[in-house]
C-alpha cells in the first residue's frame, strides 16, 4: 500500500510522464523545436523524480516537485496553443502575403497604367505600364507629378475641378487628353480615388489609366460615318426633288426657280442663287435666288465682281466644278461671305454639250457641308439641269408660235456655202437638211450660176465636205446634195435649241436666218457660233409668229394642186392598198376600176404624189 507521501511523488512523476508523452505528441505533429526542450526537461525532471522516490525522501519535501509537474504540463498545454495561434497567424500571413504577391502582380502587369501619388501629387508608385503608355521609364515617373504627361488640351478650370472632387475625398471619373513622351496625345479613361486614414484625411492617391485612344478614333470615325451618311442622303434627296421638278418645268423659269428654292429649303445649305457672265462687260450678274434677300445677293455678286479671281467666274469660265472654304486668306471676295456667315460654296456650271446657261452657286454656313460630296455629284448635277434647260427651249423654239428670230452673216471660209461661192461665184440656198449617217449633216442647196464641175472640183479639196451629188439641172441652176461631214453652223445651232431655217450664200457671204426659244439667250448663241466663226457679224433680232401648220392647211393645200383625175386615181390606189407590200390590187386592176387605162393611171397617180410632195417638202409651196 502506498504511503501518502509516496502518492505525491507518484503523482508528480506522473504528471511529467504525461508532460513528456504530449510534448513528444506535439512534437512530432507541429515539429517546432520547443516542444523538443520540454521534452527533454520533463524526461529530466521525471528522472530526478523516480531517484528520489528509490532514495526514500520526504513526501513533504517533494510537494514543491508536485507543482511544478503541474506547471510544466500547463506550460506544455499553453504553448501548444500559441502555437496553434501562431500557426494560424502564420498562415494568414503566407495568405495575405500570397494575395499581396498575386495583386502586385496583376498591377505589375496590367494593361492600364496604374500608379500612387502622394497628397501633393508626387508619384511614389508606378507600373510597367507607364512606360507604354506614357513613353517614361519608371526612372524619369517616381519622384515627379502627373504634369509630366500633360497635354495642352484642356484648360485649367478642367484639372481644377478634379483636384476639388479628390481633396473632397471623392472619387474623379473621366476622360483626360495627356501628351506622351514623343509628343503624341493619348486619349484616357481615368479613375482617381483618394486613399484615406481612419479619421478620413487623405494619405495618397491612386490613379487609373486606360488608353481608350484607338477606341474614341474608331468613334469618332463611325460618328464622321454617319454624318457623311446623313449629309449623302440629304444630298440625294435634295438631288432627287431637284430632278423631279425638272421634268415636270415647262419654261427655263420655272426650272431655275424650282433649283434655287429646292436648295435653299435643304437643312444642309442656306443660300442658292443662279448667274450669268457677262462676257462684255467681264461681271456676273444674279438672274435668281432663293434664301437670301437681295441686298445681301448684290453685296455678294459685289464682292464676286470686285476680286480678281472667284469661284463663280471659275467655274464659268473652265466649265468645273469649284468647292470653295469661305474662309479662305487669299480670296478677296470673302469678306463680305464671312459677315453674312456664309462659310462656305459650290459653283455648279450648267453645261450641255457646248452651251452653258450660267452657274449656279450653293451658299451655306457649314464648312464642311461639301467635304463628303464628291464634285463629279455636282458635275453631273449641273449637266442635267443644262440638259433639262436646252430640252425646255428646244420644245418652246419648235412648239411655239412665238419665236426669236435672228440673222446673221458669216464670211469665214471655213463654212462651206461661203467658202464655195466666193471660190466659184453664182449663189446657193439651202432648200432641207437632215441627218446623215454618224455625226454627219446631208444638205439640199439650190446653186445658180455655177460650173458643176467646178463644185465637184471645189468639194475634192475641201476635207470638211464628204460628197456631193448634182441631183437636177435647168440650165443654170440644179440641185445638189452635200453630205457635211462637220458643220460649223447647223450642229452648234441645234445644240443650242435653235431651228436653222436658212442659209443664202453669194460673192463670199453667207446669210443665215435661225429660230429660238422666246426667251433665249441670243447673246451666248451668238458667242457660242463665235467660237469657229469669228466674222460672225449679227444683222437683225426680232420676235415673230411662225405659222404652224395644220391638217385642213395641209389639206387646202394639196387639194388645191389635185385635178378631179388625180385627186381620183390617189385615193382609190390608197383604200384598194395599192401603197402597201403585198399590193391588195394591182395598177392593173385600179385602172380597170376607174375605166381606164394602166398607164394613164400611172401618170395620173404619179403626178398626184408630186404635188403631194411637193407641199410637203417644198418651204416656198407651204
Amino acid at each position: 500500500m502506498i504511503e501518502p507521501g509516496g502518492f505525491i511523488i507518484l503523482s508528480s512523476i506522473g504528471l511529467r510522464l504525461v508532460g513528456v508523452a504530449y510534448s513528444i505528441y506535439l512534437l512530432y505533429q507541429v515539429k517546432d523545436s520547443r516542444f523538443g526542450f520540454f521534452t527533454l526537461m520533463l524526461g529530466l525532471m521525471a528522472t530526478r523524480q523516480v531517484l528520489t522516490y528509490r532514495a526514500g525522501a520526504s513526501s513533504i519535501d517533494e510537494l514543491p516537485g508536485l507543482v511544478v509537474s503541474v506547471l510544466a504540463v500547463l506550460t506544455v498545454y499553453y504553448l501548444s496553443q500559441y502555437v496553434d495561434q501562431e500557426t494560424k497567424i502564420k498562415e494568414t500571413i503566407t495568405s495575405t502575403n500570397e494575395r499581396l504577391r498575386t495583386f502586385e502582380k496583376a498591377i505589375e502587369h496590367a494593361g492600364h497604367m496604374i500608379f500612387i501619388t502622394e497628397p501633393d501629387g508626387t508619384i511614389t508608385y508606378a507600373n510597367r505600364a507607364v512606360e507604354s503608355v506614357t513613353g517614361y521609364s519608371r526612372g524619369e515617373v517616381i519622384g515627379r507629378d502627373p504634369s509630366l504627361w500633360k497635354s495642352d488640351y484642356h484648360d485649367d478650370s478642367f484639372y481644377a475641378d478634379i483636384w476639388e472632387t479628390i481633396e473632397a475625398g471623392s472619387i474623379w471619373e473621366g476622360q483626360i487628353v495627356n501628351e506622351r513622351k514623343d509628343g503624341a496625345e493619348v486619349w484616357f479613361d481615368m479613375t482617381i480615388a483618394p486613399i484615406v486614414d481612419e479619421d478620413g484625411a487623405v494619405e495618397q492617391y491612386v490613379a487609373v489609366d486606360t488608353d481608350v485612344t484607338e477606341q474614341r478614333e474608331r468613334k469618332e470615325q463611325i460618328t464622321a460615318q454617319k454624318e457623311r451618311l446623313g449629309t449623302l442622303n440629304r444630298t440625294n434627296e435634295t438631288l432627287r426633288d431637284v430632278n423631279r421638278n425638272l421634268v415636270e418645268a415647262d419654261t427655263r423659269g420655272e426650272i431655275e426657280r424650282a433649283v434655287v428654292e429646292r436648295f435653299a429649303a435643304s437643312e444642309q445649305y442656306t443660300f442658292a442663287c443662279l448667274s450669268d457672265r457677262n462676257v462684255g462687260a467681264d461681271v456676273v450678274q444674279a438672274r435668281d435666288w432663293a434664301g437670301i434677300d437681295e441686298a445681301d445677293m448684290e453685296a455678294l455678286i459685289e464682292a464676286i465682281n470686285a476680286a480678281e479671281e472667284d469661284p463663280i467666274s471659275t467655274a464659268a469660265r473652265t466649265g468645273a466644278v469649284q468647292i470653295t472654304d469661305c474662309e479662305s486668306p487669299d480670296a478677296a471676295w470673302c469678306g463680305p461671305w464671312l459677315e453674312k456667315g456664309y462659310r462656305a460654296t459650290a459653283a455648279i456650271p450648267l453645261t450641255y454639250g457646248d452651251r452653258e446657261y450660267g452657274v449656279l452657286c450653293i451658299g451655306t454656313d457649314h464648312q464642311g457641308a461639301f467635304e463628303d460630296i464628291e464634285t463629279a455629284v455636282f458635275a453631273e448635277l449641273g449637266e442635267t439641269i443644262g440638259y433639262a434647260i436646252d430640252a425646255v427651249q428646244s420644245k418652246e423654239a419648235l412648239l411655239t408660235d412665238s419665236v426669236t428670230e435672228i440673222e446673221f452673216q458669216v464670211t469665214e471660209p471655213t463654212f462651206f456655202p461661203a467658202a464655195l461661192t466666193g471660190a466659184v461665184g453664182g449663189t446657193m440656198e439651202l432648200t432641207w437638211m437632215t441627218p446623215g449617217q454618224g455625226d454627219t449633216f446631208v444638205q439640199y442647196y439650190v446653186v445658180s450660176g455655177m460650173d458643176p464641175e467646178a463644185v465637184e472640183a471645189f468639194v475634192a479639196d475641201t476635207p470638211e465636205i464628204g460628197s456631193v451629188e448634182i441631183m437636177t439641172q435647168e440650165e443654170e441652176t440644179f440641185h445638189c446634195r452635200f453630205e457635211v461631214l462637220e458643220s460649223t453652223i447647223a450642229r452648234p445651232v441645234g445644240e443650242y435649241g435653235g431651228d436653222l431655217r436658212s442659209i443664202e450664200a453669194a460673192d463670199g457671204t453667207a446669210q443665215v436666218r435661225i429660230h429660238l426659244a422666246p426667251n433665249a439667250d441670243v447673246r451666248s448663241v451668238i458667242e457660242g457660233l463665235g467660237t469657229d466663226h469669228e466674222s460672225i457679224e449679227l444683222l437683225a433680232r426680232r420676235e415673230t409668229d411662225r405659222p404652224a401648220p395644220t391638217t385642213e392647211t395641209a389639206r387646202s393645200a394639196i387639194e388645191d394642186r389635185l385635178t378631179d383625175r388625180q385627186r381620183e386615181a390617189l385615193h382609190t390606189a390608197y383604200i384598194a392598198g395599192f401603197f402597201e407590200w403585198p399590193r391588195g390590187h394591182s395598177g392593173e386592176e385600179i385602172a380597170a376600176t376607174m375605166n381606164i387605162s394602166q398607164s394613164t393611171f400611172l401618170q395620173h397617180l404619179r403626178a398626184a404624189e408630186r404635188k403631194l410632195l411637193s407641199v410637203l417638202l417644198d418651204r416656198d409651196q407651204r
